[in-house]
């Protein structure tokens, strides 16, 4: 049952607007890098070209590393490795901002590879193990396994022996990374992936649930609520997880490749998995917000999002709710580079918050940051409000 609810006043809530404490990290040089950056990626034109060139100068290797890791590199991303990347997590730490390490290297489907980023996501979770700043760990389900192999054990396709024992070693290396998480007592997100892909990743996600939540939530699916299924999947969730005695982790999202969704949808004729419009995913994410909070006896929660409104009601629930700000099974994240003013404002006021940090070689992770840049250049309202709060942040520190 719920907890009674109360009627918290709007002077309750965090202050998400104060720039000081958001920029607080960062220099007067950093700053100003961060508002050129992102008046360029908020033009597609400029975006597109930047990464056509960027693409072909490395593949060309011409020395411009340099240049990307002082630019989108440094905004975006950890460092190169596990150790870069903890050196970071300690200065965010400092903040009460935790971070959640991600080895962001994308694009690989042989095996030898496939269990490369394995053994890399296993020195995640050692890395975080005995550290409270680096309070997650995660995995990107097409980073250890087949893509196109997902694809078909979705589909309910027929797998000849090679594909099943391609399946059964992809279904082991999320098995193994769920175990070191429940051995390290390390909690362990599980990204999602496009819609087409997700069934076979939901099916091994519960079993892991079944194999390592018994006790506490260890390991978290992820619901993309831009989708207009995902609100009644995590319902059924927690109804399987009641059936069979474990909890549920889950971290909700709105999702991205809207267009990429719809446009395999019409191609194929299938019905489009993506919601009519932004208010219907807007009221699907904070209608998750509210059943995860109202039963947070089973379930633990990670609010991952951009949105301020999103952000703010759940805060406001937890007040209704009774919920303490610092509650163990309540999250907030967001992405490395981005929302600074939602991450630091929430963790000044003392919720728990964690900041999804890519890492990897700056070659092996440049699709995931042409990748941010595109989505950036999409979202164009997030970018016009990085670069206001930005102008605000300088205008402040002139006048101070």
């Amino acid at each position: 049952m719920p907890v009674p609810v109360t009627a918290p006043t709007q002077a309750t809530l965090p202050e998400l607007g104060n720039t000081r404490i958001a920029f607080a990290g960062k220099s007067d040089r950093h700053l100003w890098k961060a508002y050129w950056l992102f008046r360029i990626i908020g033009d597609p034109t400029l975006t597109r070209i930047g990464s056509a060139l960027t693409r072909a100068a490395l593949a060309l290797h011409l020395p411009i590393k340099w240049f990307i890791k002082a630019t989108i590199f440094q905004q975006f991303v950890g460092g190169e490795n596990v150790q870069e990347g903890m050196r970071t997590a300690a200065r965010l730490g400092k903040s009460h901002v935790g971070t959640i390490l991600d080895y962001s290297v994308e694009g690989k489907d042989d095996e030898g590879s496939l269990d490369h980023t394995k053994e890399e996501l296993l020195r995640c979770i050692a890395a975080a193990k005995g550290h409270p700043e680096i309070p997650f760990a995660v995995f990107k389900p097409t980073g250890i396994s087949p893509t196109d192999l997902l694809e078909r054990v979705s589909s309910g396709a027929l797998l000849d022996a090679h594909e099943q024992a391609s399946w059964e070693r992809a279904r082991n290396r999320m098995l193994d990374l769920g175990k070191a998480a429940h051995a390290a007592g390390v909690p362990l997100l599980v990204d999602a992936e496009d819609s087409w892909l997700q069934q076979a990743i939901d099916d091994v996600v519960e079993e892991m649930m079944q194999r390592f939540n018994t006790e506490r939530p260890i390991v978290f699916n992820t619901i993309q609520l831009y989708r207009h299924d995902r609100l009644a999947f995590l319902r059924e969730s927690l109804l399987r997880a009641e059936r069979g005695g474990y909890q549920v982790g889950m971290k909700l999202v709105r999702g991205a490749y809207m267009e990429k969704e719809r446009e395999r949808a019409k191609e194929m004729g299938y019905r489009d998995p993506i919601q009519p419009d932004k208010a219907a995913c807007d009221r699907d994410y904070d209608d998750a917000l509210r059943f995860c909070l109202d039963h947070i006896d089973r379930i633990a929660v990670m609010a991952g999002t951009h949105n301020e409104a999103s952000t703010l009601l759940a805060a406001r629930l937890m007040e209704e709710r009774q919920l303490p700000r610092d509650h163990d099974r309540i999250w907030f994240a967001q992405l490395l580079g981005m929302s600074d003013h939602i991450s630091f404002n929430m963790a000044a006021a003392g919720y728990n918050v964690a900041k999804y940090m890519p890492y990897g070689p700056v070659r092996e992770v440049l699709p995931y940051l042409i990748r941010r840049a595109e989505e950036n250049t999409s979202a164009r309202g997030q970018t016009g409000r990085e670069l206001g709060l930005i102008r605000e942040e300088r205008k402040r520190r002139a006048s101070a």
